[in-house]
């Protein structure tokens, strides 16, 4: 058997704004931009070299979805970007005026930094050991 996560839904305030984060900024590939009708579009987003999961950018569509938006685990970190090298990719994102909320850290299972998006969702920046 062969099961994976294919997509995780991020609710974003505005399509054209995530897009522009996910992928000038953090260097994603933009992997399928698909017009849904009645301003509803099917946005899937990955980090470089990813295989199986991406990002599905949906925009919020009603009150409770927009109080939702970055704080869709109740202020924890969200998601956890994992690099190969993580100085390299530390200082690309600190260039590109990535939120980080703390410096690196080093923690028995890696080497890990907490950075935002422009949303309020946290992520971890995390090159394991295990790597």
């Amino acid at each position: 058997m062969h099961q994976f996560i294919g997509a995780i839904s991020l609710v974003i305030p505005d399509y054209e704004a995530a897009i522009d984060f996910y992928v000038s900024t953090l260097r994603f590939s933009l992997v399928e931009d698909t017009d849904l009708g009645n301003g509803k579009r099917w946005v899937l987003v990955a980090p470089p070299g990813s295989g199986e999961t991406r990002l599905l950018l949906a925009k919020a569509d009603s009150p409770h979805q927009f109080r939702a938006v970055g704080n869709q685990t109740g202020g924890r970190v969200f998601l956890f970007l994992n690099t190969d090298n993580f100085n390299r990719d530390h200082a690309a994102y600190l260039e590109a005026g990535v939120q980080f909320l703390e410096p690196p850290r080093h923690e028995p299972y890696g080497t890990v930094a907490v950075f935002q998006d422009p949303f309020g969702n946290k992520w971890d920046l995390i090159e394991s050991r295990r790597n």
